[in-house]
């Protein structure tokens, strides 16, 4: 069976590229325009990776996170920011909110693939 992979961003042009970028390589992707949306598509459904913007509408990236961390069945999920965000800072902040990883925009497709598939196989 299909690894699920969460996409959570605003950007309906990045979900768009990193679904058709994760559905060819094999996982079944689940989409949310935000963190909010992300977390309710969390609890309903049994996710593998989550893929997440930092800066979004109504929850931001770092929220989501924290919020996924304190749920029992994510608390070892693999959590990777895809953001525009680089600065030491914001990475700092990921890492203690519990990111597993940061990936940068604009991505390359064979690197998520690489990263995706080095964290959930």
């Amino acid at each position: 069976m299909a690894k699920t992979i969460l996409a959570v961003d605003d950007s309906a042009s990045i979900r768009q590229m990193v679904s058709f970028t994760l559905k060819s390589a094999g996982y079944d992707v689940v989409e949310a325009v935000d963190g909010m949306d992300g977390l309710e598509k969390a609890k309903t459904k049994s996710i593998n990776l989550v893929l997440t913007d930092q800066n979004m509408p109504r929850m931001d990236g770092l929220t989501l996170i924290k919020n996924l961390r304190a749920m029992g069945q994510y608390a070892s999920t693999p959590i990777l920011m895809l953001t525009t965000e680089s600065s030491d800072a914001m990475k700092s902040q990921g890492r203690a909110a519990g990111a597993t990883g940061w990936l940068v925009k604009p991505f390359d497709p064979q690197k998520l693939i690489e990263v995706v598939r080095k964290v959930i196989g």
